[in-house]
């Protein structure tokens, strides 16, 4: 059985058929899907998703750095009332961190809404979610700053060197989340796997619906679809289906704790 460690299933992608995208992914020996916040105004939606599927489907709590705009610590002071007055609710502080790829208007918002939310992980002892593009040595430099041994997460959707690989793995509690780009013809993924990261440092994840992986690349991602990213991971680790889906779920437990 596998852990899916990111799916956004409460987006409008899935508002027509959710029920059959969660028996699909049952069918494909999903385990348990979990689902990351964005912003306060989705997050009535998202737990109303996951409370119709659980001990299934798995809530987090956080602001993407994408919906970091003026209101940011209007959004992130109501979610820590949410978080506050019920943490259990929550597997996880994310989705979180910081994305300059395609401005930087909020650039110092992002910086100063990422560091609350490690404040709220390391106070209500929450695993973090975090998602970083064009953003790398800003990331590692806060993380350096906040470095604790109880301090613990994934960095998301990793598509990076084997530097940077080894940079991220040096925070002990941190894993890295392994999705469809594995399986794209020109990513360099696959090697830097094979060089730079033991399969006890490794999550699985889809990022539904993006991030498709082959053969299904273009089309709505699916939780279903991660054992094509499983399958992968095979040939890279060279051990069998069972081998890769046991471990990778094993390293996915402490989200769920």
């Amino acid at each position: 059985m596998i852990i899916d460690t990111h799916s956004h299933l409460d987006g409008e992608e899935f508002a027509d058929d959710l029920p059959e995208v969660i028996q699909r992914a049952k069918d494909a020996q999903v385990e348990k899907i979990l689902v990351p916040n964005v912003n306060l105004q989705g997050l009535p939606h998202l737990i109303e998703v996951c409370d119709a599927y659980p001990d299934y489907l798995y809530p987090m709590i956080g602001l993407h750095p994408e919906d970091v705009k003026d209101d940011y610590q209007t959004q992130l002071d109501q979610m820590f009332v949410l978080l506050k007055e019920n943490p259990n609710r929550f597997c996880a502080i994310g989705e979180v961190g910081l994305d300059f790829y395609w401005d930087e208007t909020y650039r110092n918002q992002q910086l100063e809404a990422f560091e609350q939310q490690i404040q709220w992980a390391k106070q209500f002892g929450k695993p973090l979610m975090i998602h970083a593009r064009n953003a790398f040595e800003e990331i590692v430099e806060i993380m350096e700053r906040h470095r604790d041994d109880q301090l613990e997460g994934v960095f998301h959707c990793f598509t990076g060197t084997e530097d940077e690989a080894r940079k991220l793995l040096s925070f002990d509690g941190f894993k890295l989340g392994i999705g469809g780009v594995l399986t794209f013809k020109k990513s360099t993924l696959p090697e830097v796997l094979k060089n730079a990261v033991p399969l006890s440092r490794i999550v699985v994840e889809t990022d539904s619906p993006y991030l498709a992986p082959v053969p299904h690349r273009g089309k709505r991602n699916e939780s279903a679809f991660i054992i094509e990213i499983v399958r992968r991971l095979t040939e890279i680790y060279a051990c069998n289906w069972v081998n890769i889906a046991t471990e990778t779920k094993k390293n996915a437990y402490f989200l769920l704790r």
